[in-house]
């Protein structure tokens, strides 16, 4: 095929080099806190980045997408109208939209309705009151509602056999004149977003509803954790030639022990495209269009070879070509003036190895994107010998995020912090759930009186109080001193009844009962010492009846049983700290 020079074709601009992450999930996992930001769903594709919030919890990041009515909206009985619809228009785009739940695990609506007299789907057999347009633009009719499955006409009590009536799928379809609802959440992804609602009985004397369509919410990104672990130098995945004749856009996570190997190869009949670790901290992005090979070189002042993530960026247009690996300040090598321009190749696309017979790659590479598409490395793994789908081990790279000794924990796709021995909460244990005390002061929670007491608390018999007997508790939290003797929790009651737990002067963990304001309190030691150690500790406090466990940290749970009494009336106050 003839080639064309440079003075003949049209200038064209360099490709958009993606300035925002793709996903909440990318954020998350580059330490970012609960918050908006920009969300580009195709990198450095033709879909414009959108403005999302990004919930970061323990264990998932959600992105949740507003749209003009999340409140629960009232409808009023009308002779005059026979429906009432409304639309629901999204902060994001049509395309965005689309990317979104495309890419995403898993995404759920809320979808819930409030009845009085006012039926929705007319379960078992008349036709639907109501009903809801959702899936992609214009979206298709759907009779069925939250929590339950598409195409079943039922609501989730009538997947659970819960509804109110058991001749109905819905608890609306009873028709009573009482409240009740129908909610639950919409799961099937090719069922949204709720695009629009109609509601159908609400002409009728007495009749009231509300309706309450919640934010759209994803998680879970399939491109980011696409994943294949190479585990011999000879073993590859391959897919159809790259067509990158002009602009190229590269893009890929990488970890591994080796010091060198191929990421990425395509061949010509001449030309090339090749992107490799030529040592443990170099990677080269190498190339031919007709006018002999160029390469850009990116030398790291790290090792890459760490067994921890790095990220290589590669692109390429008819003016110049750019190499970024993790931050490293980006190399770029100008093209020839008068020189040739189209890509031309026509071998399979490599992954992970060569046709050229050079050493391929050992370890893993991950959410691999050429043009904004990303290449399902999984699906091809599995039906690859020497390659297998996924890729363990994330903490080594990710473990630094969980913060104030919160602990790393493996997961399929991705990690989460478990912050059970911190005194801390959030996604990586950075949201302090503590207090700090001087030895002289002690909160207070006041729990509120029963109104006869506090009508009459001369006069307290002990049928006010029955139904706030308790026979039992769980008790659990951790703390950090040096001091002993040193109080950490007083539960007490309007019987001048008490439990106490506090480190004794010998540092050790006493627990006291005081169940029968007539007889002595109970002493109940732990054999655990050195507990005023000045590290965070955790006790767990269980009772039932008389029988009584204690388990700290991970020390063997201790066994205790009371004598006095098994009933604790009618709690007053729970104090942390000094006892005024």
């Amino acid at each position: 095929m003839p080639r064309s020079s440079g003075g003949s074709v049209k200038e064209l601009c360099w490709p958009g080099t993606a300035t925002y992450e793709q996903s909440c999930e990318a954020y998350k996992h580059k330490g970012n806190a609960s918050g908006h930001y920009y969300i580009d769903v195709d990198g450095s594709g033709p879909i414009k980045p959108q403005l999302i919030y990004c919930n970061m919890t323990e264990d998932t990041a959600w992105m949740v997408i507003q749209h003009n009515n999340t409140e629960l909206t009232r409808v009023h009985s009308s002779p005059e109208r026979s429906q009432h619809s409304a639309h629901f228009d999204y902060a994001s785009e049509e395309e965005q939209l689309t990317a979104v739940i495309s890419q995403s695990q898993h995404c759920e609506q809320e979808l819930s309705y409030y009845c009085r007299k006012s039926r929705l789907l007319n379960t078992p057999e008349g036709a639907p009151f109501s009903w809801w347009v959702g899936g992609l633009d214009p979206g298709q009719i759907q009779t069925y509602w939250g929590g339950a499955q598409p195409g079943s006409r039922q609501c989730v009590c009538g997947l659970q056999d819960t509804c109110l009536d058991p001749d109905h799928y819905c608890n609306c379809d009873a028709d009573y004149d009482q409240w009740a609802n129908d909610s639950g959440l919409l799961t099937h992804k090719e069922s949204l977003p709720v695009r629009s609602l109609v509601l159908g009985d609400i002409q009728r004397p007495g009749s009231e509803a509300a309706y309450r369509v919640g934010p759209l919410r994803c998680h879970g990104d399939k491109n980011f954790w696409n994943a294949a672990f190479f585990d011999t130098e000879k073993s590859y995945l391959h897919f159809p030639t790259f067509h990158g004749e002009l602009n190229a856009d590269i893009s890929f996570l990488f970890k591994t022990t080796s010091s060198s190997g191929v990421f990425l190869e395509n061949l010509g009949i001449k030309d090339f495209i090749r992107i490799e670790l030529s040592s443990s901290s170099e990677v080269v992005f190498s190339f031919d269009v007709g006018n002999g090979p160029l390469e850009v070189r990116v030398e790291t002042s790290v090792p890459l070879n760490d067994n921890r993530w790095h990220s290589v960026r590669a692109e390429r247009n008819v003016k110049e070509a750019l190499l970024r690996v993790d931050e490293f300040p980006a190399a770029t090598q100008e093209a020839p003036a008068d020189g040739h321009i189209h890509l031309q190749l026509n071998s399979q696309l490599f992954i992970g190895g060569t046709a050229s017979r050079q050493k391929g790659f050992l370890g893993c590479i991950r959410s691999l994107q050429l043009n904004g598409i990303t290449l399902d490395l999984e699906e091809r793994a599995k039906i690859t010998p020497g390659v297998q789908p996924g890729c363990p081990g994330h903490c080594s790279s990710y473990g630094p995020l969980c913060q104030n000794q919160g602990r790393c924990v493996e997961k399929t796709n991705g990690f989460s912090c478990d912050c059970g021995q911190s005194a801390y909460t959030g996604a990586f244990c950075h949201k302090e759930v503590s207090a700090s005390f001087k030895s002289t002061v002690s909160i207070t929670y006041m729990l509120k009186e029963p109104y006869e007491v506090s009508r009459n608390s001369s006069v307290w018999p002990s049928s006010i109080y029955s139904d706030m007997t308790l026979r039992g508790e769980n008790i659990s939290l951790s703390f950090r001193t040096h001091q002993s003797p040193a109080l950490l929790l007083y539960v007490n009651s309007f019987y001048r009844e008490y439990v106490a737990l506090l480190i004794n002067k010998h540092d050790e963990l006493e627990l006291r009962y005081k169940l029968h304001s007539g007889r002595d309190v109970e002493v109940l030691g732990s054999r655990v010492m050195n507990l005023a150690d000045g590290r965070l500790h955790t006790v767990t406090i269980r009772r039932l009846a008389d029988t009584v466990s204690v388990q700290i940290d991970q020390n063997a749970r201790e066994d205790f049983n009371l004598t006095s009494d098994v009933e604790f009336n009618n709690i007053k106050s729970l104090i942390l700290g000094r006892v005024q």
